[in-house]
C-alpha cells in the first residue's frame, strides 16, 4: 500500500473533469488538486511561460508528498511534459496521448478534428500523436481561445455560449468529420453546446476517462495503489480563490468542495494564504 496522494494540476477549473474520472475509477486514492487560477488561461502564453508555470505547479504538489503527477491541462501537456518527466522524481502523465489514442480508435472515416487553446494547436501535439498511432488520418485543427473564459465564468449553457461555439465551429460541418477531440480539459463542460451544433454524427473525444485508465494501470504496475476498503480524501488548492470556482467546480465534480485553500506559488516558494 502507498498512502501518498495523486497530484493533479490545471490552469483553472477544467482539470476537475479529469479529477472527476480519477475519483470515479479510484475512489480509495487520496488526491490533491491545484488550479492556477491567478495565471489562467495558459493557452495564450508562450511555451517558455507555460513550462515555467508547470514546473512551479509540480513543485508545489511535490511538497504535498504526491506519488504521481497528472498534468490535466492540454496546453501544459503539449509543451511541458518532457521537462516535467525529466525533473520530477515521480511518474508524470499528461492528457495528449490518451486523447489521441481514443480519437485514432474512434474514427471510422479517418476524418478527425482537434480543437484547443492557441498554445495546444500551435504545438501540433495532437496531430503528431494521432498520425503516429494511425497514419493516413486527415486532421483539421481549430483554436478556440474564448472557450476557456466561458467555462471559467460558468457560461456553458446560454446564448453567448452557443453563438461563440457557432462562430468557431460552424464551418466544421463542411469537413465531414466523424470525430472531434476536445483538446482542452475545460471543453467537456461545453459538450452540450458543441454536440448540439455538430450533431450526433460527430463523436466528441474527452481524454479524461482515458487518463484515469492510464493512471490506474500505472499504479497497479508500479505497486503504488493505496489499497481497497478506504475512502480517499480530496484537497483543493487555487492561486486565486473565488466563489465562481467553487460554484462551477462543484457542478463539474458532482460533489461539494468543502475546503478551498489559497496558495501563492508565483515565486517558486509556495505558501498558504490566510
Amino acid at each position: 500500500m502507498d498512502p501518498r496522494p495523486i497530484g493533479v494540476f490545471d490552469s483553472g477549473i477544467g482539470g476537475l473533469t479529469v479529477l472527476r474520472e480519477l475519483v470515479a475509477l479510484l475512489p480509495g486514492e487520496r488526491m490533491v488538486y491545484l488550479g492556477d487560477t491567478a495565471r489562467l488561461p495558459y493557452g495564450t502564453k508562450s511555451p517558455e511561460t507555460i513550462i515555467r508555470y508547470s514546473l512551479q505547479n509540480a513543485r508545489f504538489l511535490l511538497g504535498q508528498g504526491i506519488k504521481l503527477l497528472v498534468v490535466a491541462c492540454n496546453s501544459a501537456s503539449s509543451v511541458a511534459i518532457p521537462r516535467l518527466q525529466a525533473e520530477m522524481p515521480v511518474p508524470v502523465i499528461g492528457v495528449i496521448r490518451p486523447g489521441a489514442e481514443r480519437a485514432a480508435e474512434a474514427t471510422s472515416s479517418g476524418m478527425v478534428g482537434v480543437i484547443g487553446t492557441r498554445a495546444t494547436i500551435a504545438s501540433g501535439a495532437y496531430e503528431r500523436e494521432i498520425s503516429a498511432i494511425r497514419p493516413g488520418v486527415r486532421l483539421v485543427s481549430r483554436p478556440c481561445p474564448l472557450f476557456v473564459p466561458l467555462v471559467e465564468e460558468g457560461w456553458v449553457d446560454n446564448e453567448i455560449c452557443r453563438l461563440t461555439v457557432q462562430s468557431y465551429l460552424g464551418d466544421l460541418a463542411e469537413e465531414q468529420l466523424d470525430t472531434l477531440v476536445l483538446g482542452c480539459t475545460h471543453y467537456p463542460l461545453l459538450k452540450p453546446a458543441i454536440g448540439g451544433m455538430l450533431g450526433p454524427g460527430v463523436r466528441l473525444i474527452d481524454s479524461a476517462e482515458a487518463v484515469a485508465g492510464q493512471v490506474a494501470g500505472l499504479l497497479a504496475r508500479e505497486g503504488l495503489e493505496r489499497g481497497e476498503g478506504v475512502e480517499g480524501h480530496r484537497a483543493y488548492f487555487v492561486t486565486d480563490a473565488s466563489e465562481r470556482f467553487r460554484e462551477v467546480g462543484e457542478r463539474c465534480l458532482g460533489r461539494s468542495i468543502r475546503r478551498l485553500e489559497l496558495v501563492d506559488i508565483g515565486n517558486g516558494d509556495s505558501y498558504r494564504c490566510h
